[in-house]
């Protein structure tokens, strides 16, 4: 079996051709394929290879303190879904007009799968107020799968986000809100700036829906979850779904 690895961090680069350069050697060193983006904000990996060459890699990635925090989701394939290895350096790993990731103290807060599942069978939070799910992925990635009643917006890109919130304002005010997206890092930007914006009771699940996959399974899910290689598509015990294809940008599954 493959192992598939999706992770990030946000972290002060300030060497970036220098680091691109030392991920792509130890990548590569490793056999493994994927896409690396690397930004003065930080780094996200989609990666695959062989388990004890995947694991190996992110030990060695890890030993620059800077990249020391990865959020890392786990999960298989029967084949790499990769056909070759890309580090890529950007302005940013995440675009949303310019806005920061929001870290430390002024990171959102942020809630665990197992929390989040538990809330769903009691109805409400800790303090009694109705969970509503925002999702901010694009409508593409909506299609294949969310969670059960979540609140989704009309968007293509993320940039879209800021004003297509708006649209749906009156359903998340007085209500626990909780953002997620594939794997957690859009939302490491999206809460901080529904907070911004006005929003209360704003939080993250941590780890996206993949963690939530690995940790909880498809309690309070429908259906599977986008992802980006050549598996389209993961089902709630994180296997590819069957079925789906994706032609292109435009089209949804089919």
């Amino acid at each position: 079996m493959i192992l598939n690895i999706a992770a990030y961090h946000f972290a002060d680069i300030h060497d970036v051709p220098d680091t691109a350069e030392r991920i792509y050697s130890i990548c590569d060193a490793h056999a493994l394929l994927g896409s690396v983006l690397v930004a003065p904000e930080g780094v996200n990996f989609f990666l695959a290879g062989e388990p004890e060459s995947l694991e190996a890699c992110l030990t060695e990635l890890q030993e620059d303190t800077r990249l020391a925090g990865l959020v890392i989701k786990r999960s298989w394939s029967e084949d790499v879904p990769f056909r070759r290895l890309k580090v890529k350096q950007k302005r940013e790993i995440i675009s949303f007009a310019g806005r920061p990731a929001a870290t430390g103290a002024a990171r959102s807060p942020s809630v665990l799968p197992e929390t989040l599942a538990r809330w769903f069978a009691q109805g409400h939070d800790d303090e009694g107020r109705e969970v509503v799910m925002l999702d901010t992925r694009n409508q593409q990635e909506v299609a294949f799968g969310t969670f059960t009643d979540a609140v989704t917006l009309p968007i293509k890109k993320f940039n879209d986000l800021p004003e297509a919130v708006e649209t749906v304002r009156g359903q998340l005010e007085g209500r626990r809100i909780v953002s997620f997206c594939t794997g957690g890092v859009r939302c490491e930007k999206a809460a901080p700036f529904l907070a911004s914006a006005g929003f209360e009771n704003v939080m993250q699940l941590e780890g996206g829906i993949l963690r939530y996959f690995e940790d909880v399974g498809e309690t309070g899910y429908t259906g599977g979850c986008f992802v980006f290689d050549e598996r389209v598509a993961l089902d709630p015990q994180l296997k590819p779904m069957q079925g789906v294809q994706f032609a292109s940008a435009k089209d949804g599954p089919l």
